[in-house]
């Protein structure tokens, strides 16, 4: 069986800053030399292509910033440029982040015609009050119709909302999941809102002006969304996502199962294990010269656009670092990921890349206080009570 591999191309550029989001992303008033961007993208996939070696694709990804800036031309020479350089599944996902301003919405069927069969909306709240709040440019009403004008264009939609908003009450949240799953296809996004470093919320948190629910409140909303959603059919398959079952994004499972991944733009990272080296360039001098099976390497990509321009046309690649990560390394970042899923870690992965199982001394005090389970011996998981207490988990395991 093919082993999946994916692709994130990171577009960085938003119409304004969020001032929740700590996201690679900025805003150029006077506008994207979309043309010349393009062009670097296609020289750096092309460069990278070389050391990372034939693959299948299984899923690609355009995050950002706003993806949906771009025009559909952009968009079809960056999934052309992947398409010269790999061989793409015949079942691949591509997905591509918008938001719903009737602009953006006014090209989803062009995207589509572009090869875009999945459709990542950043809704955030369904009412204009939470919208105002949270700094978004669109309205109830333009989320609205993009959400219908998505559902009739693409194969796949998911959107995203925002929980654990200052001063909601669960009886608010939970009307707002109820209009939500009516509307939503097959996948939604829900995520509590938190407080992140650098961030205009950060600051007005910090001075008193933002106050967020106390911990047993956002407890009580996260516990409300797994009850709702789960009724509903839109079981969680990992903290923060919920899908019909079948409908889980590929890509996101890609990450979460430690499977290998190329990224490609401004502040993009990949993880992967080296192939082969067919032409030296400045990027393979960049990779540690290991070859063994688990010789997994994650690339930095120069955060800064236009830095990452000029690099990529001198250099022909956006790499500004590399590291090579040890098995241990991979392992917790495996645990990591894998406590995510509801389905759990798989543990005879995780134990052959750790080269040793985990405490049986711990996993039994995990279990005892009822916070994780193990099922057929080969997944380990968070209980729906441990999922509140992950951090606290993966610490004990991974220490």
């Amino acid at each position: 069986m093919t082993k999946p591999f994916g692709i994130y191309i990171h577009w960085p550029f938003c119409m304004s800053k969020c001032p929740y989001c700590d996201f690679n992303s900025y805003v150029r008033i006077n506008g994207v030399d979309q043309p010349r961007f393009a062009d670097a993208f296609e020289r750096e996939i092309t460069t990278q292509a070389h050391e990372i070696g034939p693959r299948h694709i299984t899923s690609i990804f355009i995050g950002g910033g706003t993806p949906s800036l771009m025009t559909p031309q952009t968009v079809d020479r960056l999934l052309q440029a992947v398409a010269k350089n790999w061989t793409i599944d015949d079942k691949v996902e591509i997905t591509l982040e918008a938001n719903p301003s009737s602009v953006e919405a006014d090209r989803f069927r062009s995207y589509h015609l572009a090869g875009v069969n999945r459709l990542s909306l950043g809704v955030q709240a369904l009412n204009d009050k939470a919208l105002q709040q949270l700094g978004r440019l669109h309205n109830a009403k333009q989320a609205l119709h993009a959400i219908n004008l998505a559902r009739e264009i693409f194969p796949r939609l998911s959107f995203d909302l925002i929980y654990a908003r200052p001063k909601q009450t669960l009886k608010q949240w939970e009307s707002e999941l109820l209009q939500a799953i009516n509307l939503a296809a097959d996948h939604l996004s829900l995520y509590q809102l938190t407080i992140e470093d650098g961030t205009t919320f950060k600051k007005l948190h910090a001075a008193g002006k933002l106050i967020l629910p106390a911990s047993e409140q956002a407890a009580n909303l996260y516990t409300l969304t797994q009850e709702i959603t789960t009724m509903h059919g839109l079981p969680a398959y990992e903290i923060s996502n919920h899908a019909i079952p079948g409908a889980e994004s590929c890509h996101n499972l890609l990450y979460w199962r430690y499977h290998e991944y190329a990224g490609f733009g401004p502040g993009a990272h990949g993880r992967f294990i080296k192939q082969s080296l067919k032409n030296s360039s400045s990027f393979s001098e960049k990779l540690p010269s290991k070859t063994e099976n688990h010789n997994r390497y994650v690339t930095i990509n120069e955060k800064h656009p236009e830095n990452w321009l000029e690099l990529v046309e001198t250099t022909g690649h956006g790499c500004i670092d590399t590291e090579h990560l040890s098995q241990e390394q991979q392992a917790n970042e495996m645990l990591l990921m894998g406590l995510r899923l509801t389905e759990g870690l798989d543990l005879i992965r995780y134990e052959t890349l750790n080269r040793q199982s985990l405490s049986s001394k711990k996993l039994i005090h995990l279990q005892q206080q009822g916070l994780v389970e193990i099922t057929n011996n080969q997944h380990l998981k968070a209980t729906i009570k441990g999922r509140i207490f992950l951090d606290h988990i993966i610490y004990q395991l991974a220490n």
